[in-house]
């Protein structure tokens, strides 16, 4: 089909129950302070219903959660689309480095040097993000402000577009993604270590048996030398690092049903270790390891945080999993430098992750300043038992933005966007509006 100009074209077109989709791929620039040097991809899909396909309706750019994931795979009007679709027309935005776009892994930065793959990787975070968002905008909405929805990391990006392009956004609802404005990630990881602590409390207190369940299999890690189907070393801390799943609203029941039956005999059973081995690799998001740290740091290093930190909450440890009396702690969504050499998809930029845990003079992500004098209606879903981002601080945010009305529920985890089947964004919708 006719292409849209200098920085985007349309793939494709097709249809769907309910839906018609278009892809669109756009060229940008790797660094937008250098607009005439190396080029990447960015991909992007529209959605919109099938009987308004032809309909001059308002956009409404959906920034998936992450860092590092592309945006959702469609099936009709699923999920928090049946809502966006009755007043949008919708793009889901693969957020540069994954899904469809340029990819960022060891294979596409073979060749360059550890400095010059970190290098490449600092332009893969939220600035970067807003400033692929402004291009397309221009392109597709003709220069008109759009509505912008942040799911998660989506709602950290969402409030970086809020302080440095807010004149692109229409409006903004944010979900379970209200950042701090100046938290460092020592900060973040001191108040996320305790919520994950709570986390599986509450798993234990559901599903008390997997207690010895899994210090059984804590105990036979500590003792024996387990590999994954791929190759990495299967540890305790590994094992640990299940818990990542238990933020979300179906996280501690697949927890439990993973810890069932574990065992053929006396040594874990290939079914289990393939299912760990899911959970584990970062072979679908590479990014999301070697950059998560990254979301936090303003102009300091963050010299693998979640590790040091991890080292004042001493329950946590890898010995008290295996030796301790209390049930064994999982950890929740931190990265460890062990993870990188682990993973047989990670180990190659070693070097690389290395030297952005060093780097101390990273871009500022948010204008606190401009934020506050924004006059952008936006609406925040807070949930209230989130594990993966603190209601404090997020309070903390809504408070320093005049034009945003927060509201905190018990009701959903932090997958609520996902699982209420519109009900979160259209409170959010309904609250930018001043109808709720």
């Amino acid at each position: 089909m006719a292409g849209l100009g200098r920085y985007g074209s349309v793939v494709s077109t097709y249809s769907q129950p309910g839906t018609v989709l278009t892809d669109h791929m756009f060229l940008v620039p790797l660094d937008h302070a250098r607009p005439g040097g190396e080029q990447i991809e960015v991909y992007a899909r529209e959605v919109v219903a099938a009987g308004k396909a032809g309909e001059d309706l308002p956009w409404l750019l959906f920034l998936q959660g992450g860092p590092g994931f592309g945006a959702q795979r469609p099936v009709g009007r699923e999920t928090w689309l049946h809502r966006a679709l009755d007043d949008y027309r919708v793009l889901l935005l693969d957020q540069r480095g994954t899904g469809r776009s340029t990819p960022v892994t060891a294979r596409s930065l073979e060749g360059r040097t550890p400095r010059d793959q970190a290098d490449y990787l600092t332009h893969f975070r939220a600035d970067s993000i807003v400033l692929d968002a402004e291009l397309i905008r221009r392109e597709l909405a003709g220069g008109a402000p759009w509505s912008v929805l942040g799911q998660s990391y989506g709602g950290f990006c969402a409030v970086s577009y809020l302080s440095f392009a807010p004149h692109g956004v229409r409006e903004a609802f944010i979900t379970g993604g209200l950042p701090s404005l100046d938290a460092t990630a020592e900060d973040v990881y001191r108040a996320t270590y305790p919520r994950v602590a709570a986390k599986n409390a509450e798993h234990y207190e559901r599903y008390p048996d997997d207690a010895d369940r899994a210090r059984r299999v804590a105990r036979h890690l500590a003792d024996t030398d387990v590999r994954l189907p791929d190759g990495a070393p299967f540890t305790v801390g590994a094992f640990q690092s299940l818990g990542r799943m238990l933020g979300e609203s179906t996280g501690s029941h697949i927890l439990h049903y993973l810890l069932e039956d574990p065992f053929d005999g006396d040594s874990l059973s290939d079914a289990f270790l393939y299912r760990v081995q899911s959970e584990l690799s970062f072979a679908g998001a590479p990014l999301y390891a070697l950059l998560h740290e990254a979301c936090y740091a303003q102009g300091t290093a963050t010299k693998w945080a979640a590790q040091r930190i991890r080292a004042e909450f001493p329950a946590f440890a890898p010995a008290a999993a295996v030796e301790g009396t209390s049930p064994p702690l999982f950890t929740g969504e931190m990265i460890y430098p062990w993870m990188v050499d682990a993973d047989p998809v990670l180990r190659p930029l070693r070097g690389a992750a290395e030297i952005l845990a060093d780097r101390d003079d990273w871009p500022v992500l948010y204008d606190p300043a401009r934020l506050a004098a924004t006059e952008v209606p936006a609406a925040a879903a807070v949930y209230y038992g989130d594990m993966y981002v603190d209601r404090g601080f997020s309070m903390r945010t809504a408070r320093a933005i005049p034009g945003l009305r927060p509201w905190v529920t018990s009701e959903y985890e932090h997958d609520g966007l996902r699982v209420s089947g519109g009900k979160v964004l259209g409170r959010l919708i309904a609250m930018a509006r001043g109808e709720a």
